[in-house]
């Protein structure tokens, strides 16, 4: 799956760079859909975030591309790669950004972790 988002001024933290904390908040949502629209009978929570390292900063105005790609079903959760660029001008390359694997469980109403349904 694929969105975007346009980088705002109440987005940025004290240097007029992208706050990490939206980024974060940003590939979760992002991740949820993805794995929402894939798994349409779940409930989905994020449960771990792997690696989280921010690669280049990012300024005011800038369009970021985010790129879901699920990676790994297990009986309960589901994960998914979120790639983030920033795109170019005139057909160049995006530079990434921001990649993490995000892993989601599959949940009942009482919070406990169920079975994801057979496909």
């Amino acid at each position: 799956m694929e969105s975007h988002k346009l980088v705002l001024p109440e987005h940025l933290n004290q240097f007029g760079l992208l706050f990490g904390g939206n980024m974060l908040k940003w590939v979760d949502e992002f991740a949820w859909i993805a794995a929402s629209m894939d798994h349409p009978d779940c409930n989905f929570v994020t449960i771990a975030f792997d690696k989280v390292e921010f690669r280049k900063g990012v300024k005011e105005g800038t369009i970021l591309k985010f790129v879901s790609t699920e990676t790994n079903l297990g009986k309960t959760s589901v994960q998914y790669k979120v790639d983030v660029f920033r795109g170019k001008d005139q057909g160049e390359l995006a530079e990434a950004v921001f990649t993490t694997q995000v892993t989601l469980v599959n949940i009942d109403d009482s919070g406990n972790k169920v079975q994801l349904p057979k496909t």
